[in-house]
């Protein structure tokens, strides 16, 4: 698998960024110092002026790339959903028996993030941080119902119906198979941030991880 994402580019949808950051040098150090910026500051205290002094670069070539700190955002997200995927498709595309596809899927959604050797300039395990912190700003806005429409969130989209395909194929009569997926996948990012910041909320810890929780909650749910 390691061998094939070496060969993989993360498809984007265009109407995010002005110029595509992996087109250059310049692009590709925009993104790799933004990751490991915004994991320091926070996305609230990010600027592209903080960020073009970072990189000794004008704060006007980063807009060349980005319209805003938004779009930016939605880039990184879009990013980490897509190399999630690659993942996903690649570890369970042999695999025949359906609830062991099924129990993969959840381990790659849920698992701890490494990093990816595949990628240099993006820190896999920085940018997963960012996405458990910051990823719901993506989103909670006024503005969210036109940029879905305008295809902004469509490799969520795309994961979380790749999930719901597999809990249908476990269990045809399953009713909820949708929700289920998306309460997975979002809640992997909530149980992580709880495991971080307020243990007293959540069980998830080294000794019970959130890939155990989740394939405990839909196996239950399936009455596996």
């Amino acid at each position: 698998m390691e061998r094939l994402l070496q060969s993989v580019k993360i498809s984007i949808n265009q109407k995010i960024y002005v110029k595509d950051p992996e087109s250059s040098e310049l692009g590709k150090r925009i993104v790799e110092d933004s990751i490991l910026m915004i994991n320091e500051i926070g996305f609230e205290s990010f600027t592209f002026k903080k960020l073009g002094l970072k990189i000794n670069s004008n704060e006007s070539s980063i807009y060349r790339y980005f319209e805003n700190k938004h779009k930016l955002l939605l880039y990184l997200a879009s990013w980490y959903w897509g190399w999630l995927e690659y993942q996903l498709v690649f570890a369970t595309n042999s695999i025949s028996d359906p609830w062991q596809k099924l129990r993969t899927a959840i381990e790659i959604v849920t698992k701890t993030t490494v990093e990816d050797s595949s990628f240099s300039h993006i820190n896999e395990v920085v940018l997963n941080k960012i996405v458990i912190n910051e990823y719901s700003k993506s989103y909670l806005t006024k503005e969210v119902d036109d940029e879905n429409k305008e295809g902004y969130f469509v490799i969520y989209k795309r994961l979380v119906n790749r999930i719901s395909e597999m809990i249908s194929a476990v269990d045809k009569s399953y009713n909820f198979p949708s929700s289920l997926a998306s309460t997975v996948l979002e809640g992997s990012l909530h149980q992580h941030f709880l495991r971080d910041h307020f243990t007293s909320l959540t069980d998830c810890s080294e000794d019970k991880d959130t890939t155990t929780y989740f394939t405990h909650l839909v196996a239950t749910a399936l009455k596996i």
